[in-house]
This record gives structure tokens, sequence and C-alpha cells, in this order.
């Protein structure tokens, strides 16, 4: 029996978990999960963190461009509201990107799944660029249907990337950003990370140099 016609049976829905570092491909997976259960019939959304405006405020995006739109919410808790109890209703699937910036995830999914019905698809971080818990992503793991974890590729050996390394000196646990923030790495380039960064660090000043460089020439040559 297919998930899709367990959760019409029992009444009850699913909760399936997407987690790794940055880069692995979490959106991806996400949106494939999700866009599958429109070939099924079932009625779709997506919603993401409004703190997330990186490529767009009312759609989900991948870092090689897909789209799909989306609520984008400071809250879990607001969704029924914001769409309508009527529309809401009429939800079977329900996806959640960048959910480790949604402190109530536990409680949504919870009575989503349990409650109403909803398969919910969760995709996040699982731990921050110390390697720690972030947000609720991992409370959510217990209660899952399913978890998966992806990899990325390390940014200096090509091996498989668990851990996201963070390339500024930012401390704070929450700095929205991409691939000039973050990179996926190994263990071994995790741990050698301060090295990495500085090598980082003269690479971008390197070319914001050359940039520099390139703009003053060209406007010497212009005068």
């Amino acid at each position: 029996m297919s998930t899709t016609i367990n959760s019409m049976v029992n009444g009850v829905g699913e909760i399936h978990v997407i987690v790794g570092p940055m880069f692995a491909g979490k959106t991806t997976a996400l949106l494939r999960r999700v866009t599958s259960e429109t070939t099924f019939g079932r009625n779709v959304v997506m919603i993401k963190s409004s703190k997330d405006n990186r490529y767009a405020k009312d759609a989900v995006v991948t870092h090689d461009g897909a789209k799909f739109p989306c609520w984008a919410l400071p809250d879990l808790s607001c969704f029924k509201d914001k769409i309508s109890v009527q529309a809401y209703d009429k939800l079977d699937v329900i996806g959640i990107d960048e959910a480790q910036f949604f402190d109530d995830l536990y409680e949504f999914c919870c009575i989503a799944a349990e409650n109403d019905g909803k398969t919910v698809v969760v995709a996040g971080l699982d731990g921050d660029y110390l390697r720690r818990s972030f947000g609720s992503v991992l409370d959510v793991i217990p209660i899952a249907d399913t978890v998966t974890k992806l990899t990325a590729r390390c940014e200096v050996c090509g091996k498989r990337a668990f851990f996201t390394l963070r390339k500024t000196d930012e401390s704070k646990t929450e700095l929205i950003g991409g691939a000039e923030s973050y990179m996926p790495v190994c263990r071994l380039h995790y741990v050698n990370g301060q090295a990495i960064i500085g090598a980082a660090r003269t690479v971008l000043e390197s070319n914001q140099a050359q940039n520099d460089l390139s703009v003053l020439q060209a406007a010497s040559v212009q005068s």
C-alpha cells in the first residue's frame, strides 16, 4: 500500500525530514518531493521563513535557480489564518523550507500530521556553523516517518561534505547568506577550518582587488 493511500485510510498524515549542510540539495529534494505529489492530484503548498529573502520574497528557490511559489511567514502558527481555514482544509501536502528558522516547527508538524491528516515535508540544516543543533529541526526527528541525510561536496578536496563552514568573522547563529559566507566541507577540512577560512579570505580579497583595479583602469581610459 502506498504512503498516499495509507494516509487516506488511517486519517492521519506523515512527517518527512530532509537535513544536511548547506549546498547539499535539500531544497531541490524538497521541491522534487512536493511537486511529485501533484501527479497524484494532491493539493500542495510550500512555506519558507520570511527571514530568507536571498533569491525571492514569495518563492522557494534552489541554488541553481529552480523556483516554486510559497508563503513567506515569520512563524508557522499563523499559516492557517493567512491561507484561510477553508483553503487549509483542502491541502494534502505542506512543504517547509529552511525549517531551522521556525521555533514552532515541532508543534506545527504534530498538529498538521496527527490532527489534520497532512503530509508534511521538512527541509533544513541539522546543525549550525559550529555543528550545534540549529532551531527545532532535530526535535522533529523522533516523530518523523522518514529522515533523509544529504551531503554536499567538500569545496576543498571534493569528498563528501557533512558540515557547513562559515567564511566570515560573524559569530551570531543566524547569518543568512550563500556561497559568499559559507562553504560545505568534510570533517578534515572542518577541523582545519581556520586555515581554510584564511585561504578563502585571501581569494576573496584578491578578487576584490582585481575588480577594483579593473574599475580604475576603465575609468582612466574613459577620462
